[in-house]
């Protein structure tokens, strides 16, 4: 049987190390990832049928060229920051490279897409510029001629290795006390590895062609919940001081101007809107979503700088 090629955009993120691992373990698949510095993810180098190759994929050449001999794309590229504060590099992340990639991939015959939007993505009536440009982009994948798209828009994604639960694990360990804006905000957080397997089972399964699937996991919880729960299993617990509106305003402005942004007023306005589902996990995938308490407290207790290399050496055989 003829191998099938399956290439990742913004593949050496969080979920794109967990779902080229998993393509890479089915039969006949070549996956093929696609990065600006290849030896920064000496990682997924390792992995049997994983190849990591140097593209700019902002480049619509470099682009189209590589996607020669591909089969199907996933397009998990997306940013929470920018900078500055004019939406443009959020343009630029989500809706300037969906055209591109569109563009590319009917230059080289690729109609199988499967799209990474997000939970609360409206292009018309989003109240940040991430939920805004996520929500134009899906609409652009959604309405492409010709393709045979699938889009998916989880909640907070958890798991090893997520920049999500594992930043309040850093801060609550370096803090005595944590003033926490948006305390209110609802989520529904959804494990890594289900959101992996709802990709993998959509590639092969036409019935998902032109659906997009909310995803998210069994409960919902407030931020401070969530944070209250990091503190616990981390053995880290600190007094939270919910911040109201005004003032979680007020530390957004303040921490956009901290290297790294690890907090803005476009993350501020993001949570207006509460990340929960409306409905049921989409019985399409054949399972029930993983909760947060049976995964979470195994990689919070034991946090290091290197705990990603046993799991992939060993699913490598190395």
């Amino acid at each position: 049987m003829t191998k099938r090629t399956i290439a990742i955009i913004g593949g050496t993120g969080f979920v794109g190390r967990h779902l080229a691992q998993e393509l890479a373990q089915l039969r006949n698949t070549r996956v093929r990832v696609f990065t600006r510095n290849r030896e920064r993810n000496k990682e997924l180098i390792v992995i049997p049928g994983v190849s990591v190759e140097e593209v700019n994929v902002q480049d619509e050449f470099a682009l189209t060229e590589a996607l020669g001999g591909v089969d199907a794309v996933v397009n998990l590229v997306g940013i929470l920051n920018e900078r500055g504060h004019s939406g443009r590099g959020f343009r630029h992340a989500h809706v300037d490279l969906t055209r591109r990639l569109l563009t590319a991939c009917r230059e080289n015959g690729i109609r199988r897409l499967l799209h990474m939007s997000a939970l609360g993505a409206d292009a018309e009536n989003g109240r940040s510029h991430y939920q805004r440009t996520k929500g134009e982009a899906e609409n652009l994948v959604m309405n492409a001629d010709g393709m045979e798209v699938t889009a998916f828009r989880p909640s907070v994604i958890f798991g090893r290795g997520d920049s999500f639960l594992n930043r309040f694990a850093g801060l609550l360990r370096v803090s005595p006390i944590l003033p926490l804006a948006g305390a209110w905000a609802r989520f529904q957080p959804i494990y890594v590895n289900d959101v992996v397997a709802a990709f993998v089972h959509a590639l092969d399964n036409r019935h998902t062609i032109g659906q997009r699937y909310d995803l998210c996991g069994p409960h919902t919880y407030t931020l401070q919940e969530l944070v209250r729960y990091v503190g616990e299993q981390t053995g880290h617990e600190r007094p939270i001081i919910p911040l109201g509106k005004g003032l979680s305003w007020l530390q957004a402005a303040m921490l956009e101007w901290v290297p790294g942004k690890p907090f803005s007023l476009d993350n501020y306005r993001s949570l207006l809107t509460d990340n929960v589902c409306e409905g049921e996990f989409p019985a399409v995938f054949g399972f029930q979503p993983t909760t947060l308490e049976s995964v979470a407290p195994v990689y919070l207790a034991g946090r290091t700088a290197r705990w990603r290399y046993p799991d992939y050496r060993s699913r490598a055989g190395r």
